[in-house]
């Protein structure tokens, strides 16, 4: 049985290689994107601090369409290039939004969130989905989120396919 072990309270790139560590423990042994997914998102939920959402979208047949989350009920269709997922999914590029109200076209699944970083999951060149994750807080996702959401999408990446 795995055990959520206390993260650190150092910065935020020590808390995202721990995490990143933690969670290749968590899906070690484990192909199945649905499980590595429900449990990817619950680790991060109860990890990262200021954190609404934690979740994912999987692309199938030409929309976004709701997979594993924690947190409030979710938007369960999106197309692409719509909102702050589908801008994500049609770009393939990792987006944060400092300011959700200020986002073209953002997709209110939840009135309290204020900011959201969205990582694709892209696998031999496929975009399979995206990890997505949102905050009440204003600005609370900068580059450092980035670059330990992007390893974390790794690490789910490479225990699933």
């Amino acid at each position: 049985m795995f055990e959520l072990k206390a993260i650190s309270a150092a910065g935020k790139r020590d808390l995202y290689r721990e995490l990143s560590e933690q969670l290749a423990a968590l899906l070690h042994g484990e192909r199945d994107l649905v499980a590595n997914a429900a449990n990817t998102s619950s680790l991060l939920y109860h990890t990262l601090p200021e954190v609404s959402w934690t979740g994912f979208y999987f692309l199938k047949d030409g929309e976004l369409v709701l997979g594993p989350f924690q947190g409030k009920p979710a938007c369960v269709r999106i197309a692409l290039g719509k909102g702050v997922c589908g801008t994500a999914a049609e770009r393939r590029e990792t987006v944060v939004v400092p300011d959700v109200n200020t986002f073209p076209g953002h997709i209110a699944c939840d009135s309290a969130s204020r900011s959201e970083i969205v990582v694709p999951i892209i696998r031999g060149g496929r975009l399979i989905g995206l990890l997505d994750i949102d905050s009440p807080v204003k600005a609370r996702f900068d580059e450092e989120d980035r670059e330990g959401c992007e390893a974390v999408v790794e690490v789910l990446a490479r225990a699933t396919f």
